[in-house]
Order: C-alpha cells, then structure tokens, then sequence
C-alpha cells in the first residue's frame, strides 16, 4: 500500500541544514497496525506528516497504492488525503463554533455529499462511538476523551485506508487513553491500517510493529 525509498527531509534554520529524516525507507501493508516511538526530535512526526502528504521529502521516492505521489500536485495530494487518510491528533483540532455532529460531517461537506448522507453517517458514528447524547454539544463542552472520539469519527468519516495517529492519548488521563487506544484498535481490527507515533513504550508495545527511529533514521522494524 505505501512505500518509502530513501526518504530525506532538511530544514534550513538560520545559516544550518538540519536532517529530520535520512533515507528512510518503510513499507506499510494494507490493514498494518504499526507504531512509530524514539525519543524527541528523532523523527517521527515528521515521518508521519510525509506519510500522510502534510509535507514533502527533499528526496527519495513515496508510493501510495502503487502510484508515485512525491510531486503531486497540492490539489492531487489533498485529494489522495480525503480519500485515502484520515488523521488524529494529539490536540483535537476540532473546529470549536461546530457541534460534535457538524465536526464529523465536515468532511463529507468539502466532498460535497448531500445533507442527509452526511447527517445519517455523522448519527451512526456518534451512536458506534458512545457520543450520540453529546451530538449538539460543541468540543468546549466535551471531556478530552469524547473530543478525541470525535476527532477519531471525523478522521474515518470517509473510511480511508490508513489512519495516521500523531499522539493520540496525549493529552488525555490513563483511563481515557485506553478507550481511545481500544478504538483505534478496533477499526484496525475492521482492515484500516493503523500508525500511532507515541512516547508511551506501553501503547506502543500493543501494535504488531514496532518502528523505531533516532536521529532521523529508523533503527528497527522497518522493511
């Protein structure tokens, strides 16, 4: 399903080039469930944004579905984005003038699906994931745990192929981490493929692989 060849990316800061990835190369199956660790500044965010075509490689070559996507157009990468990821992350990002409900439809309003389609994917996901009395509330009025389910029903809204997870239990308590784990897990489960970049050597252990990266390189469990 994806495929990275000697994927590099530098930063300019000031007078100095910086290496946040040095020829990386991964490969990510379809239905994977894998996580990304190492320790600050090795790496894996950035990974995970090239994954997921929020940024561009200096060099090397990524392949989505057999097609090369490294120069699409933006146009081109942010259709792939709709159709094909779906992204959670360690913040929410929800849109706070919009209900639960209106959140989960927003993608699906930018496809340009009709108003009753998105309204009974929206209440079917809002009922799958426990949030249906909270479907009017607006994210100031939700638990870090119900924005993250939000944030999760809005990402797969769209059932893209993989789901890209930057964090995800984050800035939630323990208790509250788990279920957001045990959902992710459960999509996975459903043939989404999954990648949790995390710092928590727990959650990390719960995929099949495990990727780890230091110094802009992959270190282990990569292909």
């Amino acid at each position: 399903m994806i495929r990275l060849e000697n994927i590099s990316r530098l930063f300019q800061v000031g007078e100095q080039t910086v290496s946040a990835l040095n020829e990386v190369s991964l490969e990510i199956n379809p239905g994977e469930y894998l996580s990304i660790m190492g320790p600050s500044g090795s790496g894996k965010s950035t990974l995970l944004n090239l994954i997921g075509l929020l940024d561009r490689p200096s060099s090397g070559l990524y392949t989505f579905d057999g097609e090369d996507v490294t120069h699409l157009s933006e146009a081109l990468q942010a259709k792939v984005r709709q159709e094909k990821i779906g992204f959670v992350f360690q913040f929410f990002h929800l849109i706070p003038r919009l209900t639960a409900s209106e959140n989960i439809e927003l993608p699906m309003m930018l496809a340009g699906i009709d108003k009753a389609e998105r309204m009974a994917k929206s209440h079917r996901l809002l009922q799958d994931f426990g949030l249906l009395d909270r479907a009017s509330h607006k994210p100031e009025q939700l638990s870090g745990g119900q924005r993250q389910r939000v944030a999760i029903a809005r990402a797969t809204v769209m059932q893209p192929r993989i789901l890209l997870a930057d964090e995800p239990t984050g800035n939630l308590d323990r208790a509250s981490g788990m279920e957001v784990i045990s959902l992710l897990e459960a999509l996975n489960a459903q043939g989404m493929a999954l990648v949790v970049v995390t710092h928590d050597p727990e959650i990390g252990k719960r995929a099949k692989r495990q990727v780890h990266m230091i110094d802009g390189k992959i270190v282990s469990g990569g292909s």
